[in-house]
This record gives structure tokens, sequence and C-alpha cells, in this order.
């Protein structure tokens, strides 16, 4: 015989003398029962010494190594995971999302590994359950599709980066902050309050548009004069509105430029540029109500939509001649 053959006779002889064990074992413990159930307390006594014998001399030892095995497993596990951890904090490349997978990942793997290392220690054959498990595996995975679907494009987001926890993303007509990403899915807490959940596959198939990657954010707040006032005279009055203000950056400076001429007004839009994405929403809220009271105490018309008629040499809205008072036609 191969050595390989002889290898695996001798796992094979290992595994069925540690089930033979195991079933002598539950054998006894059966007709120790069924003694004191008869009332033969004499030989369920000989019957439960020679099962604490049995116990002692084959399960308790499988049960002391396996138990120190996973001692000594855990304790590699918690060491390995504690330095895992202390070197991805102080890497400024790897981001809280990430960090979660990974930790998760290994977790998973670590327990495995473990769990097969103490079923081991009671002779139970490891690579026929990691067959099956692969198997069942297989099939759970052409289940789960859309789940495998949804945690591929979690890795590929916590990998790519397209935006991270405490970014402000703008996705599916929604804008909010990102709460939390997880293998399945994105969290992202809304303007009110609101956790909106989205599917993974969904954030990377969709137009997603982050307003905090750059560093810097543009905020524009629209507002329109009527035709007759002075845009110069309403660009210092908005100026003069964003000097000081701490919150906006220096470093480009606030402009009011026009955008375009609309039916009834003259659309001007004011920009400033903000370093912390989280004010965008509040600061143009703020200064859209600002520029109205600025506006409206400098005597600057702020108009309302509406439309003016000119009609011009209209005759048929005149008394025919002779019959009114309207112009009259040389003849």
């Amino acid at each position: 015989m191969d050595p390989q053959g002889i290898q695996d006779a001798v796992v094979a002889d290992s595994t069925v003398k540690a089930v033979t064990d195991s079933t002598g074992i539950v054998n006894e413990v059966g007709q120790a029962i069924d003694l004191l159930a008869a009332g033969d307390v004499g030989s369920f006594k000989s019957q439960l010494l020679r099962f604490t014998a049995d116990f002692t001399s084959t399960v308790l030892p499988n049960m002391i190594k396996a138990f120190l095995l996973f001692l000594v497993m855990y304790v590699i596990y918690r060491v390995f995971r504690s330095v895992l951890v202390k070197l991805m904090r102080a890497s400024k490349k790897v981001e809280a999302g990430l960090e979660s997978l990974l930790l998760k990942s290994l977790s998973i793997v670590a327990w495995v590994f473990i769990a097969i290392m103490v079923f081991d220690q009671f002779g139970v054959d490891v690579t026929a359950f990691l067959a099956g498990l692969s198997i069942v595996g297989l099939a759970l995975g052409f289940a789960a599709k859309d789940s495998l679907e949804n945690f591929i494009s979690g890795v590929t987001i916590l990998i790519d980066s397209p935006f991270k926890v405490g970014d402000q993303i703008e996705i599916d007509g929604t804008y909010g902050t990102v709460d939390e990403i997880t293998l399945r899915s994105t969290r992202m807490r809304t303007q009110n309050n609101e956790v909106m959940v989205m599917p993974n596959m969904l954030m990377i198939n969709q137009k997603l548009i982050n307003h905090s990657i750059m560093g810097i954010l543009r905020v524009e707040v629209p507002f329109g004069i009527a035709y007759k006032e002075s845009t110069s005279a309403a660009r210092s009055v908005v100026l003069a509105l964003v000097q000081g203000d701490p919150r906006i950056s220096t470093d480009y400076p606030p402009k009011v430029v026009v955008e375009k001429l609309g039916d009834s007004s003259v659309d001007m839009i004011l920009r400033f540029y903000i370093t912390e994405s989280i004010l965008e929403i509040p600061l143009m809220a703020e200064y859209t109500e600002k520029v109205f009271v600025a506006l409206k105490g400098a005597g600057i018309e702020i108009p309302y939509p509406h439309l003016q008629l000119f009609i011009d040499e209209a005759k048929g809205l005149y008394p025919q001649l002779g019959t009114g008072s309207g112009p009259q036609q040389n003849g």
C-alpha cells in the first residue's frame, strides 16, 4: 500500500474509534437509566462507575485538550485583532467602514478556524465537514444572489471610497449624512433626521453627488431684482452680509453674479465657499432670508413673477369712427 493510502487508513481508523467510543458511552448512559428505572440500584451503581471510568479515560482528555486549544487560539485571535485595530487606526488610508469590514471578516475566519481545530480533537472528520460546507455555501450563493451582489458592492465602496462615514451625499433625490456602511447596505441620515437604508448595489449604480469629498464646497444663494434696479447696488448690499462670517472661507472671495435675465427679474446668485459641508443647508437657508431682508431694507425691489402686456395700434379696442371718443382716423 502506498504512503498516502496508509495515512488515509490511519485517519479513518482513528475516526471510527472515536465514534465507537462515543457511541459506547452513550449506550452506557442509556443502560444506566434503564437500570435505575427498573429499580436495580446495585446494577445502576456499577453501570455508573463503568460510565465514569470510560468518560474519564476517553472523553474527558479530549475535552481538556479541546478547551486548552480553544483558550490558546482565542488569546492569539484577540491579540492579533488588537494589533490590527491599532495599525488600521494609525493609518490615514483605512476608513471606518473598511476597518469594520476587515474586522468582521477576520472574526468570521478566526471562529471557523477555531471551531475546526476544536472539533478535530474529538475525532470529527473536518474534511468531510468542509466539503459539505462548501456545497451548502454554493447553493446559498445562488439562492442569495442579490445579497452577494450587495456584499461585493459594499467591498467596492469601502475600497474605492466614493464616500465615507460622515460625508454629506445626495442620491436618488435625497440629501443626507452617511452614518454607517455595512456589508449589505449603506445607512444615511436625512435632513428630517430619518434613516434611509440603501442596498450597496444601488449606491454604486446610481448618480451620486458627494458634497464633502473635495474638502471645500461652494454654496449658491439665488435671488432676483427688478429690471429698474441697479445690479451694482444689489451686489454691494448682498456682499456686505458675508463679511466677517467665520464659517465662510477667505481663500475664495465671495461673489455676486448675474445668472440670467428672467421673464420678470434679473436673476442673480450669491456665491461663497465653506470648508464644513455639513453647514451647506443651514447657511443656504440663513442667507436666503438675510438677502431678502437686506434688499428690502435698501429699497431694492424683489419682484414676484408677473407679465406685462403692451398692445400697439389695437384699433379694434376703440369705438368705430364717429361713435366714440377714441382716436380719429383721417378719411
